[in-house]
């Protein structure tokens, strides 16, 4: 492994073009930039989800020349589900369900028939996200009387193998329900025990039908083990309205302010703007974040909860699977998904929806000393846009990332590299 690497001539989301150097996984100094480096001290090291690939000579620093191509964070998924995904197996038909408890049945009945086991799938997208510049993941796994922690264990022993590339944050989530599905407060009490990072819920009314139960029972075991909350909620109107409320006082109540998500909040968009300002407003008061992927129900209105203070972020939610039959773990594609619905046009705007992808859901998943400044951990994604906006607007061709300091991936179609080796020969290797 290099001492440091040397990104040179990038540019920052500000328009400004800098130099960066990073050492032992951070980013130490950013200075204006100044030129190229000397070739003659040059190793470029690239992965390709964890296969290394070495070329040149080794000296004590690396330099790539970014050629004035945008600097970003690390993008964040800030909501996905990595067990159920049907990537790296057969394409399998979407088969259609009118309500939350039909579509979980079909999705049973699918899960009896993959031959393909959770841990290959999840593996496969995480690959893809990986490339795609995706830094830290959140999966949601679910924890059923029939699966019990089958998923779960593969996606813990994923977490770890993948720390070098991936940071993953697994919540225990009951997609059968808790109180519906009678065993389930035990698994999850299990699923927190063997390593989960937070504790799921869905739909307390729409679902379980109970509200109080469902939620006492979920934030009782946050507080009992000291782990975030990050509820499903897809019902609409005053039902969702009541339950924000009961979500907002019960953080408040056992001090888990910051650490809840309400996720979806597709209620949020069923109501009229002022009821919604003032969910906001109390998500903002008692530290509830918004996750909103865009598609499949009423949207949340970014704008105006961010004008109140709460904290909006996004995630890919379903890819390819049995929920939903689109995707493949772009999260510049989701910003844009939530861009368009929103109808955001203007570059201000459009940054709204990169902050979504990247310092907003970094927030709400608690990612300490993230972002381009030093000191920074140096979860980087390099690429070929003039701008944030453009970024999100349209496909980027070519990507360079980076997790901790190290080349994970290097998809860049033109980089100079001040090596032997092009990275786009780096992309190209086994």
């Amino acid at each position: 492994m290099y001492e440091s690497l040397l990104l040179l001539d990038g540019t920052l989301q500000d328009g400004s073009r800098v130099d960066l150097t990073v050492a032992d996984g951070r980013i130490r100094c950013i200075a204006p930039a100044a030129g190229t480096a000397d070739p003659a001290r040059i190793v470029v090291e690239s992965a390709r989800f964890g296969d290394a690939v070495r070329t040149g000579t080794v000296a004590h620093e690396t330099a790539i020349d970014l050629g004035g191509r945008l600097v970003l964070p690390a993008l964040v998924n800030g909501h996905a589900h990595l067990d159920k995904t049907f990537v790296g197996s057969d394409w399998q038909p979407h088969r259609p369900g009118a309500t939350v408890a039909e579509r979980v049945s079909a999705e049973r009945a699918i899960r009896d028939e993959l031959d393909v086991p959770v841990a290959e799938r999840a593996d496969a997208l995480a690959a893809a996200m990986i490339g795609f510049g995706t830094g830290t993941v959140r999966t949601h796994v679910d924890i059923d009387p029939a699966v019990g922690l089958t998923s779960l264990d593969a996606v813990l022993d994923l977490r770890e193998r993948l720390r070098g590339t991936l940071r993953v944050q697994v919540v225990a989530f009951p997609q059968s329900g808790i109180i519906a599905s009678p065993g389930v407060s035990a698994l999850l009490e299990e699923a927190l025990r063997a390593g989960a990072d937070a504790i799921g819920g869905l739909d307390p009314v729409g679902f379980d039908q109970d509200a109080e139960g469902h939620l006492d029972t979920v934030f009782g075991l946050a507080a009992r083990y000291g782990v975030g909350v990050d509820i499903h909620l897809h019902d609409l109107g005053e039902p969702a309205q009541r339950q924000y409320g009961m979500i907002a006082e019960r953080t408040r109540r056992h001090g888990l302010s910051g650490r809840v998500v309400v996720s979806h909040a597709y209620g949020l968009g069923s109501i009229g703007e002022d009821e919604a300002r003032r969910a906001g407003a109390q998500f903002a008061s008692a530290g509830v974040a918004v996750m909103t992927n865009g598609p499949a129900g009423p949207m949340p209105p970014v704008l105006a909860l961010r004008a109140e203070g709460a904290t909006v972020f996004s995630g890919s939610d379903n890819i390819r699977d049995a929920w939903w039959p689109y995707g493949d773990g772009d999260m510049l594609a989701v910003a844009r998904q939530v861009a368009y619905q929103s109808n955001f046009r203007t570059d201000d705007e459009l940054g709204v929806a990169l902050d979504l992808v990247t310092a907003s859901a970094a927030r709400a998943l608690g990612v300490h000393d993230y972002g381009v400044h030093e000191g920074a951990v140096a979860d980087l994604l390099v690429i070929d846009s003039p701008s944030p906006a453009a970024a999100v607007a349209a496909h980027p061709p070519s990507r360079l990332v980076l997790h901790g300091g190290r080349i994970v991936a290097a998809q860049l179609a033109s980089a100079h590299v001040l090596a032997p080796m092009t990275l786009d020969a780096m992309a190209t290797r086994p």
